[in-house]
């Protein structure tokens, strides 16, 4: 049960990744992040008392806090990276932190031993996930590549903290350290929200004036925006559910491995519903994470 577990916040995970991109090019990432944290919060709220509690204890919910104090970071320099135009920089290098520092953690700290088999699907899994989240080269001055490399080493980490975190909470604490953790993921984000509220009022009135309606239309988060945005914080926040009890079927490097798969899953969706057309590296990193994912659920 727990591969499968891991496997389905990878599915949410991507979902939540490849619908939040779509979104923020047409309203702005810091508005779509905070509508869908704020609605991912009120679904965790809705759906604690559902899983067995016995009173999250403190240290549980404070490790749910620092879990998404990671989700708010990984989101704001991810798409600051990917804002300037070094994507198939930003993404890649977020992608594997995300997956290689909670492995090492759990390893280190935590005293993971995974089998050899599963030793190989994390070898296989870290340059797959490379390949699969690689995009056509930007280019770019090397300030902004260089600036973005460092923005994906920051989002990585972000990422890594809201897995390793976590993955600390106890049984008995049911789901409320993902509720948690949409409380501080909210406060983390809502200061570039802000930021971003106050820049979109001058550049929306500059282009009303200037004649460009669909420009000006970019900084309107609309009622059918907010309604999508909502729905992809509640895909994350689902899969972070998911991912929470996986780590309570298995060890915590394979919960995590085969959750951070995820960036597969926007290249399956862009190839199947946008017609797009993978690149032979993309192509051969889907290859590698379902080898990946053999070897870890059989390990």
């Amino acid at each position: 049960m727990g591969p499968l577990l891991a496997l389905a916040s990878a599915v949410f995970y991507g979902v939540a990744d490849f619908t939040g991109g779509l979104l923020a090019r047409r309203a702005g990432f810091a508005l779509v992040a905070l509508t869908g944290q704020v609605a991912g919060l009120a679904l965790t709220l809705a759906a604690a008392p559902l899983f067995p509690a016995h009173g999250p204890a403190l240290p549980d919910l404070a490790w749910g806090a620092l879990s998404g104090t990671g989700t708010g970071l990984g989101m704001v320099f991810l798409y600051r990276g990917m804002s300037r135009g070094a994507m198939s920089v930003v993404v890649p290098v977020s992608a594997v932190g995300g997956l290689a520092l909670p492995v090492l953690a759990a390893v280190a700290v935590l005293g993971d031993r995974p089998s050899a088999l599963s030793w190989l699907g994390i070898l296989v899994a870290v340059p797959s996930l490379w390949l699969a989240s690689r995009s056509a080269p930007t280019p770019g001055a090397p300030a902004a590549v260089t600036g973005a490399s460092l923005d994906g080493l920051t989002a990585g980490a972000g990422i890594a903290l809201q897995y390793a975190a976590l993955a600390q909470a106890g049984q008995s604490s049911g789901i409320w350290p993902v509720t948690a953790g949409r409380v501080t993921a909210v406060a983390v984000i809502l200061p570039a929200a802000l930021l971003a509220l106050r820049a979109a009022g001058p550049k929306a009135a500059a282009a009303d004036r200037a004649g460009s309606a669909a420009r000006a239309a970019r900084t309107v988060l609309t009622p059918r925006r907010a309604a999508g945005a909502a729905a992809t914080g509640m895909a994350a926040a689902l899969a972070l559910v998911l991912y929470l009890l996986a780590t309570r079927e298995q060890i915590v490097t394979v919960a995590v491995v085969l959750s951070s798969l995820y960036p597969a899953i926007p290249v399956l969706l862009g190839l199947t519903a946008l017609r797009e057309r993978p690149t032979g590296l993309q192509s051969a990193g889907l290859v590698g994470a379902a080898v990946a994912t053999g070897l870890l659920t059989a390990g």
